[in-house]
C-alpha cells in the first residue's frame, strides 16, 4: 500500500532539493554589492522607515488602483471569447456595450489628468 505513495514522496523530495540548493547556489554565487540605489525603496512610491504620520502622494495609489480596475475587468473578455459561439449575437453585443463603457471610463479619466504622473 505504501509503495504507491513512493513515486510522490520521490517527487517532493526532488522538488524540495532542486529549490534548496538553487537558493543555496544563488546565495553563494551571487555577487553581494548594494549601493545607494539598489537599498532605494521602489513599488509604493515613499519610504517605508520614515514617520507613519507623514504626507504622501496618492497619485501612485490611484494609478494602481486603475491598473487593477482596468486589468480585471479586460480578464472577463477571456471566458467571453471561449463561449462566443454558444451565447451568440445577444452576448456579442452585450460585451459590445461592456468595452464601450469601459471606454467612456477610460477617457474620462485620461482627460481628468488621473494617468498623468508628474
Amino acid at each position: 500500500m505504501l509503495g504507491n505513495y513512493f513515486p510522490i514522496l520521490l517527487f517532493i523530495v526532488v522538488g524540495l532539493l532542486i529549490g534548496i540548493l538553487s537558493m543555496l547556489a544563488g546565495w553563494f554565487l551571487a555577487p553581494n554589492n548594494p549601493d545607494d540605489e539598489k537599498l532605494s525603496p521602489y513599488e509604493c512610491g515613499f519610504s517605508a522607515f520614515e514617520d507613519a504620520r507623514m504626507k504622501f502622494d496618492v497619485r501612485y495609489y490611484l494609478v494602481a488602483i486603475l491598473f487593477i480596475l482596468f486589468d480585471l475587468e479586460i480578464a472577463f473578455l477571456f471566458p467571453w471569447a471561449v463561449v462566443l459561439e454558444e451565447i451568440g449575437l445577444f452576448g456579442f453585443v452585450a460585451m459590445l456595450v461592456f468595452l464601450g463603457i469601459l471606454t467612456v471610463g477610460f477617457i474620462y479619466e485620461w482627460k481628468k489628468g488621473a494617468l498623468e504622473w508628474d
